[in-house]
């Protein structure tokens, strides 16, 4: 096969779940640029339905595309002569989204969160901020630290996508043997039950020995949890994307794997509420993150297995999904923050406020990706090709 359209579909509705997610992040306690007057814990446990899971879902299947992609690219280059054109590409097609993300779509975030957080407030306009947004200035500070700008916010997937890919193409290049070597061993222990205990096992332990001294930054220098499972998977994807062994049985345990991931959720619901804020003995809490590692690779499994099972082939409807997905994604966060903030003073009640939020982002999002598709210039800053592709 030369596209996997059941990941194709995962892959359109892992970025819609991440609309419904940071939407949510509005109205819990946990930490984000803008913030409800009505936050609180009631959603938290629906969060938690998703949060273990859902980046390590897009890296895997970025893996996997990836795999693809650099076939392609090898079988252009040998019937051509030529040598693989792949990283140069790929970059342009990351790298320049992320660049422009970081100077245009971003700066609002960071403008709002400065008007909500800093003491005493922010009143010099939007003008104003985005010039000391460009030049850098670090003196936009409170008791929880100072904001670093530029920032990537949200894009931070785009960034570790691109070293991840620089990586892979190192070892492609220099170490082909030990890939494929690794790609035999892992497709032989992982095509039975052991495609859902190992990585689940692994998770688990990478999350019990190193969150507490490596807790998540998204900040690609000091992140050693997040690349250690981010990039474990995106290899694993890599590796497995033709190993039919290896998703046959995702099919077949997608159903104690569902059980998993539904058991390890109500664990972490539980634990979240009664004793994550009073500091539990050591085994407890040891136990809490490998059952993280459980309900994340279960979780994973079942998506992967239900999706391979059910999902519905190719069509227009997902070949359009699929090219708009990325420029959704880019402006989806600065559409919620921006929408969220200035909501605040109509004192609409979340429950109507909150799938408003949703649809209103999606209708602009889309709206957005209208117009981008149409003009030559803006396709390359929201990772589209120059030229939309021939039907």
């Amino acid at each position: 096969m030369s596209r996997r359209h059941d990941l194709d579909w995962v892959r359109v509705c892992a970025f819609g779940l991440l609309v419904l997610y940071h939407v949510g992040m509005y109205y819990v306690s946990w930490d984000w640029h803008v913030k409800s007057p009505q936050a609180g814990p009631a959603l938290e446990p629906l969060m938690l339905l998703s949060s273990p899971w859902r980046l390590s879902l897009l890296f895997l299947v970025s893996g996997v595309a990836t795999a693809y992609l650099l076939d392609k690219a090898d079988r252009a280059a040998a019937a051509a002569g030529g040598r693989v054109r792949f990283l140069g590409p790929r970059s342009w097609r990351l790298l320049l989204p992320l660049a422009f993300g970081m100077a245009v779509i971003v700066p609002p975030q960071s403008y709002y969160e400065v008007v909500e957080q800093l003491p005493g407030g922010y009143h010099e306009g939007y003008l104003a901020f985005w010039a000391r947004y460009l030049a850098a200035d670090p003196s936009f500070c409170d008791a929880g630290g100072c904001l670093i700008l530029p920032t990537w916010n949200h894009l931070w997937f785009v960034a570790y996508l691109w070293v991840y890919t620089v990586v892979l193409w190192g070892l492609w290049r220099l170490a082909r043997p030990l890939l494929d070597a690794a790609r035999t061993g892992l497709a032989h222990a992982l095509s039975g039950w052991g495609a859902l205990l190992w990585p689940a096992l692994l998770l688990g332990l990478a999350r019990a020995t190193l969150i507490e001294r490596f807790p998540p930054t998204h900040a690609l220098v000091d992140d050693l949890y997040n690349h250690l499972q981010y990039l474990g998977v995106f290899l694993l994807g890599f590796l497995l994307a033709r190993q039919a062994g290896f998703w046959d049985a995702l099919v077949r345990l997608r159903w104690p794997a569902l059980g998993l991931w539904l058991g390890g959720w109500l664990l972490l619901a539980g634990y979240n509420a009664g004793l994550a804020g009073q500091d539990p003995a050591p085994a407890v809490r040891g136990l809490a993150r490998l059952c993280w590692g459980l309900d994340q690779w279960s979780a994973i499994v079942a998506v992967l297995g239900f999706a391979r099972r059910l999902a519905p082939g190719d069509s227009p409807l997902l070949r359009y999904l699929a090219q708009a997905v990325f420029p959704v994604y880019i402006l989806h966060q600065t559409v919620i923050v921006v929408l969220a903030h200035n909501l605040q003073p109509l004192g609409i009640a979340p429950w109507i406020e909150g799938p408003g939020l949703v649809l209103a982002t999606l209708g602009l999002c889309f709206a957005g990706h209208a117009l981008i598709r149409r003009v030559p210039l803006l396709r390359p800053l929201f990772g589209l090709a120059r030229k939309p592709p021939v039907s």
